[in-house]
């Protein structure tokens, strides 16, 4: 029993000076792995702190340009921290305001459906029929389906029911606003 209990700690001892040697052999690049884990650590917290304080600070501007849309130190520090929020509010005033001018400068947004709805805004206030079908014909348009109405609608207007209902035979069977089309191709002819 005493034998067995002097090789464990034998081997106790031979696994605590292998571990040395190890350490003091590859000392300097440990030291490096866990100055960098740190470092990167601390870099990831720091950017995160950055990226919320700037999302913080661009919902304030904008809840402030919510109240006030004319504040000018808020239209820029939005347009500055957030672009493509600051382009979002920009669609929503232009819509309201019905804002040609800045309408066909949002047509070139960066932001997520921004560029697409200011290209629809802009044929649908302009009553632009040819505008409304580029539109419509447009990969990935949102709406496209209702361009194709507005279209028809102005070609109705115009007493073209031809050309008005070969744009309401566009709309897909699956469409939500399938029956709409039908309901105006069949009642909205004079």
């Amino acid at each position: 029993m005493v034998k067995n209990e002097l090789n464990s700690e034998e081997q106790f001892f031979e696994k605590a000076v292998q571990t040395e040697r190890f350490v003091k052999k590859y000392k300097k690049p440990l030291i490096g792995l866990i100055t960098a884990a740190v470092l990167a650590i601390g870099t990831g917290s720091a950017y995160d702190i950055y990226t919320q304080n700037k999302i913080d600070q661009s919902n304030a501007a904008f809840n402030v340009l919510m109240a006030d849309p004319d504040d000018q130190t808020a239209q820029e520090q939005l347009k500055t921290l957030n672009p493509k929020l600051f382009d979002v509010w920009s669609l929503s005033k232009a819509m309201k305001s019905k804002d040609k001018e800045a309408l066909r400068t949002l047509q070139s947004s960066d932001a997520l459906a921004v560029a697409d709805l200011a290209s629809y805004e802009l044929a649908a206030i302009e009553e632009d029929t040819d505008g409304l079908q580029n539109y419509a014909q447009k990969s990935g348009a949102l709406l496209k389906d209702l361009a194709l109405i507005d279209a028809a609608v102005l070609l109705l207007e115009k007493g073209d029911v031809t050309s008005a209902k070969e744009k309401l035979s566009m709309i897909d069977i699956n469409s939500p606003l399938y029956e709409s089309a039908q309901s105006l191709a069949h009642y909205g002819v004079k």
